[in-house]
């Protein structure tokens, strides 16, 4: 079985609005939003695909309130500390990204993404006893700390996800956050451990087997 995802961070491309009426994405099977977009760009592409929608909240995206309908992409599902079962892919989400203002929306401290982490256990164990594999895909708006993060503070990854690909051992995490037009930020694919970490910005299509 291969599933093939749209992948979607962080920036609105304008070329999307042309190709995916035409038939381009046609082929996808699923759509994952890893954060910091307009809640109605992912509703356009969904609505235009009729596939699935997963995604997480980004640092730049409203607080979820689920009586607001401006805080959620209508037709999708907000991921975030959660759990699917996709065409027997596991997928789990972990949004936002490393405090830097105080105050911040969906913006925690290492300690506060810490404990965020542990709050996924007993799903991710529940997917262990029924299919003896916690996770097979992480979506996240912050790359891992260390990997395909910067030195600015607002663009520090979160050590929460470097404990996650420790411990529970997916096949993949897909982030956005960090952008590559800067120039200390040269790779959009990393092995670790037996995890491909790619950062989607501001989109990709990936074929998953």
């Amino acid at each position: 079985m291969l599933v093939r995802i749209l992948a979607v961070s962080d920036q609105i491309v304008d070329r999307i609005y042309t190709l995916a009426p035409n038939g381009h994405f046609r082929d996808v099977d699923l759509i994952l939003g890893c954060g910091d977009l307009p809640y109605n760009y992912l509703e356009y592409i969904v609505t235009v695909l009729n596939k699935p929608l997963y995604y997480v909240p980004g640092n730049h995206d409203p607080e979820f309130n689920p009586r607001d309908l401006r805080s959620k992409a209508e037709g999708g599902i907000n991921l975030d500390l959660k759990t699917v079962c996709y065409k027997k892919y596991l997928i789990g989400g972990f949004g936002g990204s490393v405090r830097y203002r105080p105050n911040g929306t969906n913006q925690y401290t290492q300690m506060e993404a810490s404990q965020r982490a542990f709050q996924m256990m007993p799903s991710l164990f529940g997917n262990f006893v029924r299919h003896g594999r916690a996770l097979d895909i992480l979506i996240t708006h912050s790359p891992p700390f260390g990997i395909h993060d910067d030195t600015d503070l607002a663009h520090n990854g979160l050590k929460a996800l470097n404990w996650l690909i420790r411990t529970v051992k997916p096949r993949y995490l897909l982030h956005g956050h960090t952008h590559f037009y800067r120039k200390n930020i040269s790779d959009s694919e990393t092995t670790i451990n037996g995890t491909t970490i790619i950062n989607v910005y501001p989109y990709k299509v990936i074929d998953i087997p």
